[in-house]
């Protein structure tokens, strides 16, 4: 498992886009009747490598979406983009989500369902095999993915690690 205290990026100083994944209507019933609040789970990335997810309440649809972005934008992290696809196979699960995503040849086009879809594209993976298994809940969807991608390994660091030129990496 990768450390994610390597993969954290400042959002500072980069240009970053955001998508609304989900909004879910809260309700909580009190003695004076039913009040209503939104949460709202949003993805931001520069659709380059870097990408994270956030998650803003409020009673308010806009004000939920624009806490969700500022969540976002503290929890960016790097994720290594090889020739537009993911470097390696990854799997992951969080709750009861789990999901499977697979490198693609240039062309193919990100393959993968709502929550996953806008992950990916935000983290800048051109084409990619995904599939979400499990719970079809977008937080945990989100979070799965993003753990995924969090988990990735670049060829450079596998070869660092291995001891090996970059052009072993593949053969060996």
């Amino acid at each position: 498992m990768a450390n994610n205290n390597e993969n954290k990026v400042r959002s500072s100083e980069i240009e970053l886009k955001d998508r609304l994944v989900a909004i879910n209507r809260v309700t909580k019933v009190t003695k004076g009747g039913r009040h209503f609040s939104f949460a709202a789970i949003v993805v931001v990335g520069n659709e380059d490598g870097i990408v994270g997810h956030g998650l803003g309440k409020a009673n308010e649809v806009t004000e939920a979406i624009t806490k969700a972005i500022d969540e976002g934008k503290k929890n960016l992290i790097s994720v290594p983009v090889f020739k537009g696809t993911i470097p390696h196979e990854q799997e992951s699960t969080f709750g009861g989500a789990r999901v499977f995503m697979k490198p693609a040849s240039s062309g193919t086009g990100v393959i993968a369902g709502g929550a996953m879809r806008a992950v990916l594209e935000s983290a800048g993976v051109k084409n990619v095999l995904a599939k979400s298994k499990g719970s079809p809940n977008p937080h945990n969807v989100v979070k799965a993915t993003i753990l995924a991608l969090s988990e990735l390994r670049d060829p450079m660091t596998i070869a660092q690690t291995r001891g090996v030129k970059l052009e072993n990496v593949f053969n060996g």
